[in-house]
């Protein structure tokens, strides 16, 4: 066999390898670092946040809003904020690892009350005066769904320190923080920002 042929081959695969397969390569690789370090979106897949979502939505999750990480873990590289009562985050359930989207509703050091599906935080009930199927938390508001009752309640709790307590607006219809318990801070991977689609409605933008 000719030797020259057979280099000029290899070298034609080697240019060809460089310059179409790795700029592909590259691409591939900083679109999944970018999903999992920035910005993605995630398919709710029951009601148990209804009315806030219904099953079927899809939203658009910020992966950065508690910290820049190393892709695929929970190494901080970059600190940006702290959960919030009231945000809407994504993680994945301490008893199973399923992937669930719920309300953070306390933070470490509250102390928790739920009564028929209403809370109490540090002694102030968050439902509006008239007693409406709504919390506040600040200048966020919650819409809550009781036709199923407002599921187990708890007597008083403090959220221990690096932790969150999260539940569903569905308070009948969920399995949350009452069924698996508190979650640790660190572990919740994004924060809900908007809906960009709704089964029936098509596209839109409702902000959580």
């Amino acid at each position: 066999m000719d030797r020259s042929k057979e280099n000029g081959r290899a070298r034609n695969a080697g240019a060809w390898l460089r310059r179409e397969v790795l700029p592909l390569a590259v691409m591939l690789l900083l679109l999944g670092t970018a999903r999992a370090s920035f910005a993605n979106h995630y398919h709710v897949p029951s009601g148990s946040m209804q009315p806030t979502l219904q099953a079927g939505d899809r939203v658009v999750v910020d992966m950065s809003a508690y910290g820049l990480r190393v892709p695929f873990t929970r190494h901080v590289l970059v600190e940006r904020g702290r959960p919030q009562r009231g945000d809407v985050v994504v993680f994945a359930s301490p008893r199973d690892g399923t992937r669930l989207i719920k309300r953070v509703v306390a933070v470490a050091g509250d102390r928790v009350e739920l009564y028929d599906g209403r809370l109490s935080i540090n002694g102030l009930p968050l439902a509006d005066a008239d007693g409406g199927e709504a919390e506040r938390f600040g200048a966020r508001v919650a819409r809550l769904d009781l036709a199923d009752g407002g599921g187990p309640d708890i007597p008083g709790v403090v959220v221990p320190p690096g932790h969150v307590l999260v539940l569903g607006d569905h308070r009948g219809d969920s399995v949350d923080g009452r069924w698996f318990g508190f979650v640790e801070a660190d572990a919740l991977y994004a924060r809900a920002v908007a809906v960009y689609w709704r089964r029936g409605e098509g596209p839109g933008w409702q902000r959580l």
